[in-house]
C-alpha cells in the first residue's frame, strides 16, 4: 500500500481556518478528496492520512465524517488540547471512529514552546505513550530544544515530527537543526515526515538542490524504517505543485536505496506507525 502520510482537506465556509484568508488565494477555496484523486492516481498512491488544519474539535469531527465517504482516506489525525481537563473524554470519543489514528500537538502555534514541558503536558503525553497512541508533532526548528527535552521526559512516545521540523531552508540554515534532529532520532519511537519543505524554501526561486542536504540528514539519522513521505497538499501549492513535491523527494534519495526502502518511505512506515 502506497500512502501520502500528510495532507489536508477543508471547507472554507466552516469558519475555523483563521490562517487561510483572501490574501492566500491559492488556498482560499475548498479542497476535498475529489480534488486530490488525480494526483494520487498519477503517483500510484492508494491512501492518505488526512491531518487536522484547525485547532478545533469540530474540524476533527468534520474530517472523520469526510473519511466515511472517501476510500482513499486511510486515517485521520485529529486535534486535542492537552491543557483541556476534558481532553481524555474527547480522545475517548474520537477513538471510537475506525479511521481515527491519533492526534497532533500544534507546538508551532505556541508563543512559548516550553509550555510542553509543564507537568500537565508531560503527564498527558506519558499517558498516550503508555497507550501507544500515534502523536504528530508540528514544530518549527527554533522550538526543537523544547522537543528534545520533552522526549527525554517521555521516552516511550510514539511520535512523528511533521515537515522535518521546518528548518530555515530559504536561508540555508542547518544548525542547530541537524544536531537536534540527531538527538530526537535516538528515540526509537520517533519518526519523521519528509513533508512541508517547499513552503520553508524561497517560494519563487527554490531549486531541488536546496532540499537535498536536509532530506539526506533525516534519512541518515532516522533510517529508512522511520521516515514517511507526505505531500502537505494543498498547503504545498504556495510554492510547488504535487508533482514537484514528489520529484524533490524522489531525486534526493540515495542511489543505493533498494525498492524495499522506497516502499517503506512511500507507505509501509505510515501503515505501521498509524496501525492501519
Amino acid at each position: 500500500m502506497r500512502i501520502d502520510a500528510h495532507q489536508h482537506y477543508w471547507t472554507i465556509d466552516r469558519g475555523d481556518y483563521g490562517w487561510i484568508g483572501p490574501e492566500l488565494p491559492v488556498l482560499y477555496r475548498d479542497y476535498l478528496p475529489e480534488d486530490l484523486s488525480a494526483h494520487l492516481q498519477r503517483h500510484q498512491l492508494d491512501r492518505t492520512i488526512a491531518v487536522q488544519a484547525a485547532p478545533t474539535l469540530a474540524e476533527t469531527d468534520y474530517l472523520l465524517s469526510l473519511s466515511e465517504g472517501s476510500e482513499t482516506i486511510a486515517g485521520v489525525v485529529g486535534w486535542l488540547d492537552l491543557s483541556d481537563p476534558e481532553h481524555l473524554q474527547h480522545y475517548a470519543r474520537f477513538r471510537e471512529h475506525p479511521k481515527y489514528v491519533g492526534f497532533r500537538v500544534m507546538i508551532q502555534e505556541m508563543p512559548d514552546a516550553s509550555v510542553i514541558l509543564q507537568p500537565s503536558y508531560v503527564e498527558a503525553l506519558r499517558y498516550f505513550a503508555r497507550e501507544d497512541v500515534p502523536v504528530d508533532l508540528l514544530v518549527k526548528s527554533q522550538q526543537l530544544e523544547a522537543v528534545v527535552e520533552l522526549l527525554d521526559k517521555v521516552p516511550g512516545l510514539r511520535g512523528v515530527i511533521d515537515h522535518i521540523a521546518k528548518p530555515q531552508i530559504a536561508a540555508g540554515v542547518t544548525e542547530p537543526w541537524k544536531s537536534q534532529m540527531t538527538a530526537i532520532a535516538k528515540h526509537p519511537g520517533i519518526y519523521c515526515k519528509l513533508s512541508g519543505m517547499v513552503t520553508e524554501a524561497d517560494h519563487e526561486r527554490w531549486q531541488e538542490a536546496d532540499f537535498t542536504g536536509y532530506i539526506r540528514h533525516v534519512l541518515d539519522v532516522f533510517g529508512s524504517e522511520r521516515v514517511m513521505f507526505g505531500s502537505d497538499w494543498p498547503v504545498c501549492l504556495l510554492a510547488a505543485d504535487y508533482d514537484e513535491v514528489m520529484q524533490i523527494v524522489q531525486r534526493a534519495l540515495p542511489e543505493t536505496w533498494t525498492d524495499r526502502e522506497r516502499e517503506r518511505l512511500f507507505g509501509l512506515n505510515a501503515k505501521e506507525f498509524y496501525k492501519l
